[in-house]
């Protein structure tokens, strides 16, 4: 039998501070912030708490995973830096899951399964009217690219109307609610959780798909564009 890895989950992109421990990518353990925005602090003792009551080092974890973003500028770069420092400390691997990815697949974790014809829409909170989204659908897999959105009476319009329904959750629904009024969208209550990095970092670790760590800086969004190498699915 081969050793047990174990990989340290970070989601600092938003205003939740959670991690996560996972075991051959079984869920272990969460804990979580009650929101706000102090992420230095909370984080380090977070990531204290959970090792200590799984007895587990930081010489034992097989890698880190951590939020790549888009969302908190500051917050992002907390959580890179500190999955940084880890990997750093204990010569381990950095893994990173696309932030919308990982509450995607908190809200299948949560409320689902879903049925085909259900689109996935998780959105984060940037600035005003604006929103960070991308479309998936009941199986995770992506519809349209990461991008910027300023909310209207329109948006998604072609998406709403080309399926049966329209989910829409995350930091920056609220913006929609009074917007966005259509019959097949519905309005989830999910919020970012490292147990929505799991699956996928158990399955990019499994591959070696690792980042490197002295260079990997997390995914802003900014200047609206989105390059080639953020094509993939998480």
């Amino acid at each position: 039998m081969g050793r047990i890895a174990y990989i340290l989950g970070i989601e600092t992109g938003t205003d939740v501070c959670s991690v996560s421990l996972s075991r051959d990518g079984e869920t272990a353990a969460v804990k979580e912030s009650g929101g706000g925005n102090d992420h230095a602090r909370t984080l380090a003792v977070l990531i204290d708490g959970i090792l200590k009551e799984n007895g587990i080092g930081p010489e034992k974890l097989g890698a880190v995973a951590v939020s790549g973003g888009p969302g908190s500028y500051t917050g992002l770069r907390i959580g890179v830096s500190t999955a940084k420092g880890l990997c750093y400390g204990a010569g381990i691997p950095l893994i990173s899951v696309g932030s919308l990815y990982s509450l995607a697949a908190v809200a299948i974790e949560q409320q689902g399964p879903f049925t085909a014809g259900t689109i996935l829409c998780p959105m984060i909170d940037a600035r005003r009217m604006e929103v960070y989204a991308r479309l998936y659908d009941h199986d995770l897999r992506p519809l349209s690219q990461t991008g910027a959105h300023i909310i209207s009476s329109d948006s998604f319009a072609e998406n709403i109307s080309e399926y049966e329904k329209f989910l829409i959750f995350g930091s920056g629904a609220a913006k929609c609610r009074e917007v966005l009024a259509n019959p097949k969208v519905e309005y989830l209550d999910v919020r970012p959780s490292a147990s929505g990095l799991v699956a996928a970092a158990w399955e990019k670790y499994r591959a070696g798909e690792f980042e490197d760590a002295a260079y990997f800086e997390p995914f802003y969004l900014k200047d609206f564009v989105v390059t080639a190498s953020r094509k993939k699915f998480f």
